[in-house]
């Protein structure tokens, strides 16, 4: 599985980390040169209105507790700077370490307890290659060790679900927060199984927002992966928190933690200097999938075994948009699907989308991870730019078909 980290408003050389073997266990990068200016991104293929379960919209926008059970207790820092050893010794219990064998390897990762019914989030790479039963083992924080099953997953966002089989009944889950108001410079806690090192801590700052990370298969990755990439709609790309909270090989899927303790993430790829797959490792620059996107996703993995995503209805490109004597960079509008919300809204190709909720677009898969945050149904503002002005329209998303 191949990660692309594209920065976003210029042609610079992107980060490539790649998964073979034994989960994030062989991770490298390699700086080459970005064709992301003319490279299309694909951002629908239908328009169909398909069911859409409630509780996952509502679990988003109330903030709803994920379950009944005991949840981690946020803590409260007394002294001005954040208490690390509080919030590692609060979030242990709800933080598991995950091995998987496949038919011709292994992987190894992280996870977060979801509920007390055994729900476990993930990564998709980590448990992709999971072949038959009792293939999937997690280790609780206190060393019990389960088998797991898949409850579903969702590669076009890299998560997954596990449920232990036969749960214990003192699970602690972990306790969500929200990635709405997350600022660049604030403190972050990363816990999971580095190199196969359970129950590791690690530090940090939010180092970026919105980053475009996108995912894709290599030729020479594992079949699962390349699988996942032919069946795919549309590519595989998150605005992801960038931390520079130290990630390695084994951190994928565990949570990353503010400093009273919630989740704000869960952790999916790092970048490497290195062109060897078996040497990459923390330069200080690793990504997590911001919390509100797994509440989304999770939610309707739990209760129907599958996730659907909005859509916006367009086939774009990067492009630029001027307006006066500004020019900025943006999503150009190459193709507008009849019957889609943003035909209904007005958007025309050769429209350049500059900014959704006001967050700005700087690129076509920009676009693309914003809209993946919506759920089908919701009404989103779209900023673009035609004929030199700047215009702003509400556009209501619908499903992919």
């Amino acid at each position: 599985m191949t990660y692309e980290v594209y920065p976003g408003n210029t042609p610079t050389p992107q980060t490539v980390v790649v998964k073979k073997g034994p989960g994030w266990g062989a991770l490298a990068l390699s700086m080459i040169a970005t064709s992301a200016l003319t490279a299309t991104a694909v951002i629908t293929t239908g328009v169909a209105q398909l069911p859409f379960t409630p509780n996952a919209k509502q679990a988003v926008s109330r903030l709803e507790p994920q379950t009944t059970g005991p949840v981690v207790k946020p803590v409260e820092n007394q002294i001005g700077a954040p208490d690390w050893q509080a919030v590692a010794d609060a979030v242990r219990p709800a933080t598991v370490s995950i091995s998987v064998t496949g038919k011709k390897s292994g992987s190894t990762g992280s996870g977060v307890i979801w509920d007390n019914k055994g729900h476990i989030i993930t990564n998709h790479h980590v448990i992709d290659i999971a072949d038959g039963e009792n293939s999937i083992t997690v280790s609780l924080s206190d060393g019990r060790l389960y088998h797991a099953k898949i409850v579903g997953t969702d590669p076009t966002t890299d998560l997954a679900v596990i449920k232990l089989v036969n749960p214990p009944n003192n699970l602690v889950a972990g306790n969500f927060g929200s990635s709405a108001e997350l600022k660049v410079g604030q403190p972050v806690m990363a816990v999971g199984s580095p190199l196969g090192l359970d129950d590791t801590v690690t530090t940090g700052i939010i180092s970026a927002l919105n980053r475009p990370v996108a995912v894709s298969a290599a030729p020479d990755e594992n079949p699962f992966a390349l699988k996942q990439e032919e069946t795919a709609a549309e590519p595989i790309v998150t605005n992801a928190i960038q931390v520079d909270a130290s990630l390695n090989p084994g951190n994928s899927g565990g949570p990353l933690f503010n400093e009273a303790g919630q989740v704000i993430g869960i952790n999916s790829s790092i970048a490497s200097n290195t062109g060897s797959a078996g040497k990459a490792g923390s330069i200080g620059l690793g990504f997590a999938i911001p919390v509100d996107l797994v509440r989304n996703v999770v939610t309707q993995i739990v209760e129907t075994g599958k996730a659907m995503h909005a859509q916006l209805g367009v086939s774009i490109i990067s492009g630029t948009a001027v307006t006066g004597a500004d020019t900025r960079y943006g999503a150009e509008v190459k193709e507008v699907v009849p019957g889609s919300g943003a035909e209904a809204a007005g958007l025309k190709t050769g429209d350049v989308i500059t900014a959704v909720n006001g967050d700005p677009v700087t690129s076509g898969k920009s676009l693309t991870g914003y809209v993946r945050r919506f759920v089908p149904g919701d009404k989103v503002k779209v900023t673009y730019t035609r004929d030199g002005k700047s215009q702003t329209v509400e556009v209501v998303l619908k499903a992919r078909a």
